[in-house]
């Protein structure tokens, strides 16, 4: 069963919202999108090089534009970049266009997740865990304010994780539809 036309995957970085996603998507018959892949794929550099050219704010004007466009679409999981809730209209809009999952993950969770990633230009600098704890206090209301399901996270494999992702949100989607 198809939980809604869009299932749009909000969650802190490290949270799995790529690898989830792909599992959500091929469970329920989508087409997946990554947004940070779609940034690298029109700019053709790492969102890295995004940042080191254009600064967070030109990152963030790319990655408003693509959800604009990508949440436009029905039949679509789309996992966004961690830190797309920041604005009010890509809030909005994710409200708006389809069922929103917050992936949660704990800062134990995201350090181990991230412990070999050097890929993602935030976290660059000596104190990972404080940077972490700095955007979570900022972007966990704006996750609760827009989520329809949060998946809490859990030391688990990906399958196990996608699995358990699957059943709540089938027991979500019933409980809101039942007649």
């Amino acid at each position: 069963m198809n939980p809604s036309c869009n299932l749009f995957i909000v969650g802190p970085t490290g949270a799995g919202k790529t690898t989830i996603g792909r599992r959500l998507a091929e469970h329920y018959g989508l087409s997946f999108v990554d947004l940070d892949h779609e940034i690298e794929q029109v700019c053709g550099v790492p969102v890295s090089t995004v940042f080191e050219i254009e600064g967070e704010t030109g990152f963030r004007q790319r990655e408003s534009q693509l959800l604009e466009e990508h949440s436009r679409r029905s039949g679509v999981v789309l996992a966004t970049g961690a830190g797309a809730v920041l604005d009010p209209t890509n809030r909005r809009l994710l409200g708006e266009r389809g069922f929103v999952l917050w992936l949660q993950a704990t800062l134990e969770q995201q350090l181990e997740r991230l412990a070999q990633d050097k890929q993602r230009p935030l976290l660059a600098g000596p104190d990972r865990a404080e940077r972490l704890d700095a955007m979570a206090q900022l972007r966990t209301p704006l996750y609760e304010e827009i989520a329809d399901l949060r998946i809490p996270g859990a030391h688990e494999p990906v399958h196990a994780a996608s699995t358990r992702s699957v059943l709540l949100i089938d027991q979500h989607w019933h409980r809101q539809h039942a007649v």
